[in-house]
C-alpha cells in the first residue's frame, strides 16, 4: 500500500472521532503507541513489533490528518537521501542529521 493510500484508510476509518477527541489526546495516544513500540522491541515476538510499528504509524497517520498534512509530500524530504548532506548513505559527521 502506498503512503498517500494508507493515510486515506486512517483517515476513512477514523478521522470523525480523531477530530472529537482532538490533537491533544490523540498525540497522548501516538505516544502510548511509541511506549508499547519500544517494550515490543526490547522483548517481544517478530508479530508483536511488526503490530507495534503498524499501530504507531497508524497513529502518525492520525496526527498528520488532524494537521491536514498530506505525508507522502512530507515525505519528500527524504526523496534524495539524507535529508542534512542530501547522499545515499548519509555522509553526514556526528551522530544526527
Amino acid at each position: 500500500m502506498e503512503i498517500r493510500a494508507f493515510q486515506q484508510v486512517i483517515r476513512d476509518t477514523y478521522l470523525e472521532k480523531d477530530r472529537a477527541r482532538g490533537t491533544p489526546a490523540t498525540y497522548m495516544w501516538f505516544m502510548e503507541e511509541v511506549g508499547e513500540l519500544a517494550t515490543a522491541l526490547r522483548e517481544g515476538t517478530k508479530e508483536e513489533k511488526a503490530g507495534e510499528f503498524a499501530d504507531v504509524l497508524a497513529w502518525l497517520m492520525t496526527l498528520a490528518n488532524l494537521a491536514e498534512i498530506d505525508m507522502e509530500k512530507a515525505l519528500a524530504k527524504y526523496q534524495k537521501g539524507c535529508c542534512g548532506c542530501g547522499t545515499i548513505p548519509c555522509s553526514c559527521v556526528g551522530e544526527k542529521p
